[in-house]
């Protein structure tokens, strides 16, 4: 593991004007800040000239140079600054300000690599991954926000909870739930139905439902739908499950991604393979909730 050390001088002329420059001791190379200092360093003898100098300032440090290489300023750490110059200040102290007794000359030195405990950057790398970070940060927060549920108070609403305990699973394909809702549509009629919770929430905007500003009800194009006093019924098949309706034991759901057959009948003794049967206390807001949860299979 190599160790570079560096000299920081500062130089005051005779005639008042302070110079600077930086003195890498494991090279023995000048980088100066005063073009007419380092010429000065350069016209003579530079190892016994640095230690005849009457320097006001000089700083010494050392770091590892794997260890700069390996050091990352993470995504987060962007997001405090909000500009390059913030960033640079970040790694400036309180005494290279009061020797220095220059701002901008420090943040030069932080640039350059020369002062500072945090990753070298440009401008133009610093302004890059800035974006990166923001662009990270955004995708997260949608990423959040694509669950309608989040950010609800859903404590007064069993139903509403028990949607969004379920909602990301049916969404991310963890688990496909089967909705059992009985209850009056807006002409007082009674329906009941089976709905495909994953689906609904591909081919419907959910947030109404859990803002309150709806009420989730079965509709003819669910799994299966039944106007008790139209007598009108339907049933068709989703992306998920497949309706087996001529079934001496009744409806059965099966599931298209495991092929496992999910039972509805409230008089079997479980509903199938990887699934469970929930009774939801709705508060009075439904004569009658069940939730099916099937959890999928995936092949690995």
């Amino acid at each position: 593991m190599k160790f570079v050390r560096f000299c920081i001088l500062l130089w005051r002329n005779p005639d008042g004007r302070r110079s600077y420059y930086v003195f890498n001791v494991y090279n023995q190379k000048y980088l100066s800040l005063s073009s007419t200092f380092l010429n000065l360093l350069l016209e003579n003898n530079a190892l016994d000239f640095i230690a005849s100098l009457q320097c006001c300032y000089a700083l010494t440090f050392s770091f590892s140079v794997t260890d700069m290489e390996e050091a990352q300023v993470t995504g987060d750490t962007f997001a405090e600054f909000a500009t390059y110059e913030d960033f640079l200040n970040s790694q400036i102290t309180a005494m290279d300000l009061y020797y220095l007794e220059d701002e901008e000359l420090a943040r030069q030195l932080v640039e350059l690599g020369y002062r500072g405990s945090g990753e070298v950057l440009k401008r133009e790398e610093f302004e890059t991954r800035k974006q990166l970070a923001e662009a990270s940060r955004l995708s997260k927060r949608s990423q959040k926000k694509t669950l309608a549920s989040a950010g609800k108070d859903l404590g007064d609403f069993p139903f509403l909870q028990a949607l969004a305990e379920r909602e990301e699973a049916n969404k991310t394909g963890k688990m496909t739930s089967i909705i059992f809702i009985r209850d009056k549509n807006a002409k007082s009629q009674e329906i009941s139905g089976y709905i495909d919770y994953a689906h609904r929430l591909k081919t419907e905007d959910f947030e109404p439902y859990f803002s309150g500003k709806k009420r989730l009800l079965p509709k003819p194009s669910d799994l299966s739908f039944y106007n008790w006093e139209t007598q009108n019924s339907t049933s068709n098949a989703t992306p998920n499950y497949q309706v087996i309706a001529d079934n001496a034991s009744g409806l059965l759901f099966k599931n298209k991604r495991d092929r496992k057959i999910v039972n509805v009948d409230p008089r079997a003794s479980r509903p199938g393979d990887n699934s469970s049967r929930i009774p939801v206390d709705s508060c009075g807001q439904y004569v009658q909730v069940v939730i099916y949860d099937h959890i999928t299979r995936r092949k690995t």
